[in-house]
C-alpha cells in the first residue's frame, strides 16, 4: 500500500507521541527507550543488560501499552523447556462423537511483543527455542508450521551479575538479536523522580498511540529512508575493520578474536534508517551510524584473552574505530 504525504506525515507524528507516552512511566533512560524503538521500527529484536530493578519489565510492558499490542512476559529458569515457550499438543475429546484428537495450545511465545525475563538463566536448548521465532517468525510443532502475528519483537533481559548457574547465550544466537543494549542507573536527579512518581497513589494512564498495523507500515517506511553511497561505505569499513585478519587498526589486532560478518553491516545500516526516521528524518547523517555502532557491533565483536584480563570491551574497540576510521567529508 503506497502512503500519502498526509499519511506519512501523521505516522512520524505519532511516533514522536509514542515516546512521550512511554515516558509518562520511565523516568530518564532516553537513550535506552531510543535503542528499542529503533529496534522495533527495524523489525528486529532487543537483548537488554540491566541489574535487577531498572524498570526493564516496566519499559516494555509500558511499551506495549502505548503500542495497543498483546504482551507476554516469560521468566526463564533453569527447569524451563522449549515446550512452555512455544506450546504444546493436548489430547481432547469431542463430548458429542467421543473422537479424541490432538489440538495444539500456542504458548506465550504467540504475542506482538514478548519479554525474556533472565534468557541466560535457562539451558541452551531452550534458548534455542527462541530461534526459529526470531529468524523466521514462525514455529513448528510436529512438523506442521505456525505463523506468528505481525509485528513481532523480543525483548530479552540478562543480568550483569550472579553468572554462577547461568547459561551464556552463544555467539550465533547474540547475533540473531539486532541491538544489545545495556542500561545503567538512573541521574541523581531522575532516582529523584522515580521515588516521587512510584511511592504515592497516583498513576499515570498510558494511552495507545500507535496500532500493530502503523508499526508495519512504519517498519516498512524504514526501508525506504535515504542513505548516500559514502554513507553505505563507511558503514562497510567500520564493520570489516573489526576483523583482525583484515583491518589495519593496530588496536582491534591487539584485543579482538574474531570480528563482525556482514550481518552486522546490514544491521548498523538498517537502525541508521530507523533511527533517522525516529527523529523525523528521511535521509541517514553520520551521528545516525555514530550512535547504533555501539548497540549493533557490542555483542558481535569476540574479544581475545588479553583483553579479557586487562577489561578492554568491545564498545572501547568501537569507539576506536569510530575515531581512526574517517568519516565522509562530504554528504
Amino acid at each position: 500500500m503506497v502512503l500519502t504525504e498526509s499519511k506519512v506525515g501523521d505516522l512520524l507524528k505519532k511516533v514522536s507521541l509514542l515516546k512521550q507516552e512511554i515516558q509518562k512511566v520511565i523516568v530518564g533512560q532516553d537513550e535506552v527507550l531510543e535503542e528499542i524503538l529503533v529496534a522495533l521500527l527495524a523489525g528486529g529484536h532487543c537483548l537488554l543488560e540491566g541489574v535487577p530493578g531498572l524498570a526493564k519489565t516496566l519499559m516494555v510492558r509500558t511499551m506495549s501499552q502505548a503500542l495497543h499490542l498483546s504482551f507476554r512476559r516469560i521468566q526463564f529458569t533453569p527447569d524451563l523447556m522449549p515446550s512452555d515457550i512455544v506450546g504444546t499438543e493436548i489430547l481432547e475429546e469431542d463430548l458429542v462423537t467421543g473422537k479424541r484428537s490432538f489440538i495444539f495450545t500456542k504458548g506465550p511465545i504467540f504475542a506482538n511483543i514478548l519479554l525474556a525475563d533472565e534468557i541466560n538463566r535457562t539451558p541452551p536448548k531452550t534458548q534455542s527455542a527462541l530461534l526459529e521465532a526470531m529468524q523466521e517468525f514462525e514455529v513448528t510443532y510436529a512438523g506442521k508450521t505456525y505463523h506468528l502475528d505481525r509485528p513481532f519483537f523480543i525483548l530479552a533481559t540478562q543480568n550483569p551479575i550472579e553468572q554462577a548457574g547461568t547459561y551464556p547465550l552463544p555467539e550465533a544466537q547474540l547475533d540473531r538479536f539486532l541491538l544489545y543494549v545495556k542500561i545503567g542507573y538512573p541521574s541523581e536527579q531522575e532516582e529523584i523522580r522515580i521515588l516521587s512518581n512510584t511511592t504515592g497513589s497516583k498513576k499515570n494512564k498510558v494511552e495507545a498511540i500507535v496500532s500493530g498495523e502503523e508499526i508495519i507500515q512504519l517498519q516498512n517506511m524504514v526501508r525506504d529512508v535515504t542513505i548516500s553511497d559514502d554513507l553505505t561505505a563507511w558503514a562497510g569499513k567500520i564493520v570489516r575493520a573489526t576483523r583482525p585478519d583484515t583491518t589495519t587498526a593496530d588496536y582491534v589486532k591487539e584485543w579482538v578474536r574474531w570480528g563482525a560478518g556482514p550481518r552486522a553491516g546490514q544491521a548498523l545500516i538498517l537502525t541508521a534508517k530507523a533511527r533517522a526516521l525516529l527523529h523525523g528524518r528521511y535521509a541517514v547523517t553520520p551521528a545516525d551510524i555514530q550512535a547504533m555502532a555501539y548497540p549493533v557491533l557490542r555483542h558481535r565483536i569476540l574479544m581475545n584473552f588479553k583483553a579479557d584480563a586487562e577489561r578492554v570491551t568491545s564498545d572501547m574497540v568501537t569507539a576506536n574505530l569510530l575515531k581512526v576510521i574517517e568519516r565522509p567529508k562530504a554528504l
